[in-house]
């Protein structure tokens, strides 16, 4: 026998071996070079841009910059990059948490008031699970430092939310009944972890989270004059194409206000898919999704969502602050996970984060169905009785300053939904009415008598409204004069101005007031969707309540 075979053997296996890594190597070139082209737009040297990671079983395969971290200074965005994460700081709260109720020095269960007592008693027990989850009804804080006179741009500090929370005297809803996103509730699990450690949130986190991780480049940034090494600043693009700088000088601990880059987000994310930091116990903790009261799950767990996309089960959460867009998404299945962090507006980082899913996952997800998660007509229009068309003629309530009037024209139906275009709708039932415009139906409901009380649209129930005569100017001047609120410590004027109700502030000056139903107004400001007056025992116009989506029935008191 030949001495030489084994040699012979090994050499081929050694080729084969260079052959192998060189085959994966040209895949993974050819896969970066479709990330490439999906932001060659934004690489260049007068736009901002956009950092990109890939990481798969615990290895990076593509960490990218594209365009500029600061276009006054034309440096370049590189992986090594400092971002606001905004919102995707959220998770490293939650582990926080998960941690601190492995170490039994909190509980889920507890009432957030034996910790932080200056918080209103509203007579219902706010649990650390219902801020980790959102059910906690507490008002979140952006709408209401709005109202109360803050712009966003403003430097809004950490004191400045608590003291907005501590002097909330009203919920949202009963805690637990509701789910409502609220940063305000992240904010004080943030008060209660520094209470419970005796130590700042940013020190709590250094030595238990990020250097154990090797996240040197990482801090929650409790400073907003701190000045950050390779930080990315964030730009605002108006219609004309121009870019204009947009301030960050926001301090919202816990649910925003992370400072890192994609290179330390790596390590994090192959620590949520193989924990060495904080556990296994400490990241199944972290994957508990919330329940209501009524025994409802929710897809959201400790700051990330639970869900599938195309098929494949996604821990996920995106983020936006000040320009900057951020999404992470983990495939906890595939051992994969996905982040894109951008430092413009408007930009869609969660759209770029599945574009890139779509490259690297291609053969591992099902099939992509247009209109997958819309809801679809599933028959032909048919002719309804103009008589039982009538019935269905009127105004129905969808939520806070949000009404569609359903008119009849000919032998059809329209919709004109608020502060939106009159739009057709299309009869599939005698009862039910395809809405191309909403990509979505309506199905008219009636009661025991026979008559039409409501619709039933999107999963909401949307009431029918009693015929009422609008009120004209003379009715509106009734509401005119000067509205307080103690709880936010500010004031607005409500006045008729060239026969336009208008509300005036010190700070954000005069904003349109346009009546939505009745004594219900839409304010020309995203804080003021609802303004609705009311009135008192003596048929006197007492108040407004503001609402918006979550922040509801922010009361002022009028002034006599």
């Amino acid at each position: 026998m030949k001495k030489s075979l084994p040699g012979t053997f090994s050499l081929i296996a050694f080729f084969f071996a260079v052959n192998s890594v060189a085959a994966i190597q040209e895949s993974q070139d050819a896969l970066a070079a479709k990330v490439d082209l999906l932001f060659a737009e934004q690489n260049t040297t007068d736009s901002p841009g956009v950092a990109v990671l890939v990481v798969r079983d615990g290895k990076v395969l593509l960490r990218r910059g594209y365009g500029m971290a600061n276009l006054e200074h034309k440096i370049p965005l590189t992986p090594t990059t400092v971002f606001d994460i905004a919102s995707v700081s959220k998770q490293v709260t939650g582990m926080a948490v998960s941690i601190l109720v492995e170490q039994e020095k909190i509980s889920l269960e507890d009432d957030i008031r034996k910790y932080i007592p200056e918080l209103h008693d509203f007579g219902h027990t706010i649990t650390i699970d219902h801020l980790v989850h959102h059910t906690s009804g507490l008002r979140d804080w952006p709408a209401t430092l709005a109202l109360a006179g803050w712009r966003l741009d403003d430097v809004i500090s950490f004191d400045q939310i608590l003291h907005m929370a501590f002097k909330q005297q009203d919920l949202n809803f009963v805690p637990g009944s509701e789910y409502s996103y609220s940063n305000t509730g992240y904010n004080l699990l943030v008060e209660l972890i520094q209470r419970v450690t005796g130590q700042t949130f940013r020190q709590w986190t250094d030595e238990n989270i990020f250097q154990p991780l090797g996240m040197t480049d990482t801090h929650f940034h409790d400073d907003h004059t701190e000045v950050v090494a390779n930080k990315a600043y964030g730009y605002s693009r108006d219609d004309e194409g121009q870019y204009h700088a947009v301030p960050d000088n926001l301090t919202a601990l816990g649910s925003s206000s992370l400072y890192t880059t994609i290179d330390d987000l790596a390590r994090w994310a192959i620590n949520l898919d193989g924990p060495k930091v904080g556990g296994s116990e400490v990241i199944e903790r972290m994957l508990q999704r919330g329940t209501l009261n009524d025994g409802k799950l929710l897809e959201y767990a400790f700051g990330l969502r639970i869900d599938q996309y195309r098929g494949v089960k996604t821990i996920s959460h995106g983020g936006s602050w000040a320009a900057f867009l951020t999404c992470l998404v983990y495939f906890p299945d595939q051992h994969f996970s996905v982040v894109v962090l951008m430092n413009y507006s408007p930009s869609n980082a969660n759209k770029a984060a599945y574009d890139i899913v779509d490259i690297y996952l291609a053969d591992e997800l099902k099939p992509v169905h247009k209109d997958n998660a819309k809801e679809k007509p599933s028959t032909k229009a048919i002719e309804v009785p103009i008589e039982v068309l009538d019935e269905y003629v009127g105004t129905y309530r969808l939520g806070a300053g949000w009404y569609v009037t359903i008119t009849r024209e000919g032998e059809g139906l329209m919709a004109y939904a608020t502060a939106e275009k009159i739009v057709p709708m299309t009869a599939r039932t005698p009862s039910t009415f395809w809405v191309d415009a909403y990509r979505s139906s309506v199905a008219f409901e009636r009661d025991d008598s026979n008559r039409v009380t409501h619709f039933l649209y999107r999963g909401m129930t949307c009431p029918k409204l009693e015929d009422v005569t609008l009120p004209g100017l003379q009715e509106q001047a009734e509401l005119c004069g000067e509205y307080v609120s103690e709880e936010l410590e500010t004031r607005y004027t409500i006045a008729l101005e060239d026969d336009q109700l208008v509300a005036k502030h010190m700070r954000h000056g005069t904003i349109r007031l346009t009546r939505a139903w009745k004594n219900d107004f839409r304010g020309g400001v995203w804080f003021m969707r609802s303004v609705v007056f009311y009135r008192d025992k003596k048929g006197r116009i007492a108040g407004f309540k503001v609402t918006q989506d979550r922040s509801r029935n922010q009361r002022f008191i009028k002034r006599f």
